[in-house]
């Protein structure tokens, strides 16, 4: 069976091949129900249309923003005339038309944004200060005229269209028709009301099989939307009542100011204001990977383009459908989503299933309908033909479609589904949003996490702690002290240097608290500033800035050029200490004058940055340097080349030491990691020193482990690689391009399953490469999140443990319910089976199998694929990339299982009347009555029995398990309901107490057949897990 999955039924977790996904699904044969088997699955004809209508608005969007005469095609911008004014703008005060906006930037023409007032002009028309923003009170008007920043969705489809959708089972429809006929003939025969009720019954249970599975199906339809609409959820930063808030992407008006920095997307269409080296990575729309420079001269921002590079701040034109991104994200929605390996997997073992069953049914209908014939000929009345005899062989036909129904498991694809669906919510509530299904299964098998550090494992929650400036370390205890112990001169230039050179804000809330919105590190160092001085505008005001360089993960500094009140340039430059001293040539000593750095100085700073990273603080070096010529002109503001930041020639202001604690029970988690087979590393762009300071704290670096810096790493050879990597803990001093490097590596040619955490937008390509890419939430930019498959809300380490535990809930639950399904499927086809041989007739009813259908596909998945993870979990080892599905313990316990049940179910059979002691006319309806509920308890405490496949206390943790609970209370109660008041639908006989107990005390004997079962030595791939051993892994066994 397993040859038979890989050959045919294998898909990559990530960005299947086109050929593969169309190799599995022209593998599956006998799908009893297409439209609800693949409703999870993409429709790749409609992707392939979408796409191709995709790819032809993006040639349009290419042709207006690249060829202006093209786009003049359209509308001739020179001679356009603005629009008479509607009624409706009028009375809001408004003085230009919402589709006259959003041709503005859609245009991309300079003529028709000049024609409305340039910049000025148009927030005079949408009433807004560019300065304050928008005011709160006007946005109900402003959402009413110019529209929400929402994109028209799919509406959510009805809970009767599932129902008509679980309706379209071929065989649910055959059976139907049999019991109409039923019905009929039934009337014909019997009389009315007595010869109807056996399809009534048939009808009856087929609308309740179709009830439950459509709300069962339409509740994880909701999940999904519910999950859908948070992945889509963005936070932004716009001004707003004069101060700078956050506020979702969903709230965002026309009218708004939005702050963008480098991975954000640009959440609107809109028109650039100001800024420092804003480029543009407008492929997403137009198909073209050149980024695009904006500035005053091309001011022209579009929605769902992403940010490559500077900072700058746009006033909102256009939001939701008006833009054109609204327009292409609607061809984005179809097709659907890549179905995930579980999936396929399982829809090979429903095919494999599936051509058995038939087999299974045509021999039971051929061995029925030939006994039936045979009797006719020996009792010589083959030309006598009654309407019972046509009854009976139709009765044997719906018996031989029921046995279709029960043994094509078209709930196992589905479960997979059911049990994503409820990892996702929980993950949700976990604070863990999964982008793509199929990370909840692979995380399963993650061998390898590389994390980051400031953030993920530290508390991201900064402050300056020491300080060294002027040749002397200070610790940050009291404002009055430090100040007393630097002088004027430097600090002066060390309050410039952190408030000038600075991405973030400081803001005062409506109750005039002041905060800081800006990077962790960032925060801490205005913070600093603050101690000295309250008046944080009071550098700005004398100071004009000319040119900006944000910081980037690949530099590791950030620069600003400002032109002085006496005319004279200077550049601030602040990074990672040992880059920015050497870009330093001078420092300042103790009395605020400039002299060169001599080797000895530069060896005591060295010392100092050594020093605090020891101590796992990280270092930030401020330096400075006067620039005597250049120009400050307006042009030099955006992207001009005549103003360029040097690189060299600085001097040393000082050396901060910045406190960032790890977080609370990260070395747990950590210690978690490692006690289950997985290997933490550490990949930052922090100095070496705190790097390892921190790892050992968190448990990370062990004695035997190895750390190493990014450059380092970049020299070693493929086979230095192949050494160290195994042992690799710590990698300090990284770029981006490093990380890309491990984690392909890692998977490459030491075939792990690696997990990579990113917040940058140099990660993406990391994160896109690795298993699982896992974006940081609060501090990863919206590049990052978009190439994640899991997006980690709180930033935190503990979380990512969480997700793996998830991931391997998903794939054990699944294995359970499986093993449950075909012991289900084998014990009802053979029981079936050797009694139409052995007997002429089946001891289960259509009816009944009908009921057992349920109780094994819809509500057996319900019960066994949400179980909720247990600690157990994390002391096994991953599970391998290539392991068998169905495992030899799976193989043991149902075959076990299904030994037993037959044995009881034949002796039932056989010698069940003598056994019960049954006389008699209706011995033989009470003996089928005794049958059906021993099997179906049987059943019940089977699936309790499979809650664990491998440890025997299976009632371990039941209770807890509230979905489980209602399932089991439910399918007893029903159970009960059928047998003693449903007889003449279901072909039952109410049974006295002894028989009830018999039934239960048979169908419990398959607990303690489970635990001599759980004794039989079987190769595992994996070794047990509660009550275990852990992995002879982690810091303490170094």
């Amino acid at each position: 069976m397993e040859s038979y999955l890989k050959e045919n039924f294998e898909v990559e977790p990530k960005n299947p091949t086109e050929e593969a996904l169309k190799k599995w699904r022209s593998a599956v044969w006998l799908v009893k129900n297409p439209r609800r088997r693949f409703r999870m699955v993409a429709d790749l004809a409609k992707r392939a249309a979408a796409e191709k209508k995709r790819r032809k608005i993006q040639e349009k969007i290419r042709i207006a923003l690249y060829v202006q005469k093209a786009a003049l095609q359209f509308i001739d911008a020179a001679n356009r005339t603005e629009r008479k004014l509607s009624e409706e703008v009028v009375q809001a005060g408004y003085d230009i038309e919402p589709e006259d906006l959003a041709y503005i930037v859609r245009s991309h023409n300079n003529k028709t944004y000049d024609f409305h007032g340039g910049l000025q002009g148009l927030a005079r028309k949408v009433k807004v200060s560019l300065r304050n923003g928008v005011l709160s009170g006007d946005i109900p008007k402003r959402q009413q005229i110019f529209g929400y920043n929402q994109f028209v969705e799919k509406p959510q489809r009805p809970l009767w269209m599932f129902i008509w959708d679980a309706l379209q089972d071929m065989t649910l429809i055959i059976l139907m028709m049999c019991a109409v006929i039923s019905v009929g003939v039934g009337i014909a025969t019997e009389g009315w009301p007595k010869g109807m009720y056996d399809g009534l019954g048939i009808i009856l249970c087929i609308l309740l099989v179709v009830v439950v599975t459509a709300v069962s199906d339409y509740k994880q339809s909701l999940q999904f939307k519910d999950l859908d609409k948070e992945k889509k959820n963005i936070i932004i930063q716009v001004t707003r009542d004069g101060t700078r808030k956050k506020v979702s992407i969903y709230d965002l008006v026309v009218g708004d100011i939005v702050h963008l920095s480098i991975g954000d997307q640009v959440p609107a269409d809109g028109v650039f204001i100001d800024g420092y080296s804003l480029s543009i990575d407008e492929s997403s729309l137009s198909g073209e990977s050149e980024p695009v420079n904006i500035d005053k001269k091309k001011p022209f921002l579009l929605s769902g383009t992403k940010v490559q590079d500077g900072s700058g701040k746009m006033l909102v034109t256009s939001v939701g459908m008006k833009t054109e991104w609204g327009r292409l994200m609607v061809m984005l929605s179809e097709g659907g989503d890549d179905e995930t390996p579980l999936q396929v997997k399982l829809n090979g073992v429903a095919t494999i299933i599936g051509k058995i069953g038939l087999a299974f049914a045509v021999l039971t209908f051929f061995v029925l309908t030939s006994r039936f014939i045979l009797v006719k000929f020996i009792r010589g009345e083959m030309g006598k033909w009654r309407m019972n005899d046509g009854l009976e062989l139709l009765n044997y036909f719906a018996i031989a479609v029921t046995i279709l129904v029960v043994a094509v498991p078209e709930g196992l694809p589905l479960a997979v589904t059911l049990s994503l669906a409820f990892a996702m919510k929980k993950l949700m509530n976990d604070r863990a949003l999964v982008r793509h299904l199929s990370a909840c299964e692979t995380m399963g098998s993650a061998t390898c996490i590389c994390t980051d550090k400031t953030g993920t494992l530290t508390t991201n929650h900064m402050v300056v702690t020491r300080l060294w400036a002027a040749g002397d370390t200070k610790d940050i205890k009291t404002k009055e002290k430090l100040k007393s112990s630097i002088s004027e001169k430097v600090l002066t230039v060390l309050l410039q240097s952190v408030f000038l050179n600075t991405n973030s804000e400081i803001v005062k809330d409506d109750t005039g608290k002041t905060s800081i919105i800006g990077s962790p590190t960032e925060t801490a160092l205005l913070e600093f500033g603050l101690l000295f001085q309250n008046n944080y505008t009071q550098e700005a005001k004398n100071v004009k800035i000319v040119k900006v360089e944000p910081f980037n993960s690949v530099k590791k500094k950030m620069s600003v050029l400002v032109a002085l009140s006496n005319g004279k340039l200077r550049a601030f430059c602040k990074g990672a200490s040992e880059i920015i001293l050497n870009m330093c040539d001078k420092v300042i000593n103790e009395d605020g004058e400039v002299v060169q750095i001599s080797d000895k100085q530069r060896k005591a700073i060295t010392d100092v940055i050594n020093g605090f990273a020891c101590e796992a603080l990280r270092t930030i070096c401020l330096a400075f340097k006067d620039i005597e010529t250049g120009s400050t002109s307006d042009d030099s503001k955006s992207n001009s080349n005549s103003n360029d930041i040097p690189e060299s020639n600085y001097t040393v202001i000082a050396v901060v030491g910045i406190k960032d604690p790890v977080r609370p029970g990260v070395k747990e988690a950590v210690k978690t990691c490692l006690d289950a087979g997985i290997m933490v590393r550490m990949v930052t762009g922090d100095n070496i020193n705190t790097a390892k300071a921190i790892a050992k704290e968190c448990g990370i670096l062990t004695a035997d482990g190895l750390a190493i810096d990014g450059l380092a790493f970049r020299e070693k050879s493929d086979v230095q690689l192949k050494e160290i990597i195994p042992r690799l803990q710590v990698m300090a001093r990284s770029l981006p391009l490093d990380k890309h490097k491990l984690v392909t590596f890692l998977r490459n040619e030491l075939k792990e399953v690696v997990a990579v955490t990113g917040d940058g937008t140099n990660d993406a390509p990391a994160l896109h490469e690795a298993d699982i890419g896992l974006a940081m939430g609060i501090a990863g930019t919206e590049v990052a999140k978009e190439n994640a498959d899991v997006v980690i809300m709180d930033d935190n380490f503990k979380t990512i443990v969480v997700v793996a535990r998830w991931g391997r809930s998903v794939y054990i639950n699944i294995q359970k319910f499986v093993q449950f399904q075909l012991t289900v499927n084998v014990v009802a086809l053979m029981t079936n089976f050797v009694s139409a041989c052995t007997s002429g007739s089946a001891p289960l009813t259509a009816v009944q199998l009908l009921w057992v259908n349920m109780i094994m596909d819809t509500l057996g998945a319900l019960a066994l694929a949400t179980e909720p993870p247990h600690d157990g979990l994390m002391k096994r080892p991953p599970i391998g990339r290539d392991v068998n599905f169905i495992t030899k313990v799976m193989w043991r316990n149902i075959i076990g299982q299904s030994i037993y049940q037959l044995i009881v179910l034949g002796i039932l059979q056989f010698n069940g009347k003598k056994l019960l002691n049954l006389n008699g006319p209706d011995s033989t309806a009470v003996l089928n009555t005794m049958i059906f509920n021993t099997f179906v308890f049987c059943q019940v405490f089977n699936e309790i029995n499979s809650r664990d496949m491998e440890k025997i206390n299976v009632i371990k943790g039941m209770f807890d398990s509230w979905v489980f609970m209602i399932v089991m209370v439910c399918t007893v109660t029903f159970q009960i309901i059928i047998v003693e008041l449903l007889g003449t639908f279901a072909s039952t006989i109410p049974l006295s107490g002894n028989m009830w107990l018999a039934s239960i005390l048979m169908g419990a004997v398959s607990m303690p057949v489970g635990v001599v079962l759980k004794y039989i030595p079987v190769e595992s791939s994996t070794p047990s897990h509660d009550g275990y051993e852990p992995l002879p892994r982690g810091p303490e066994l170094a």
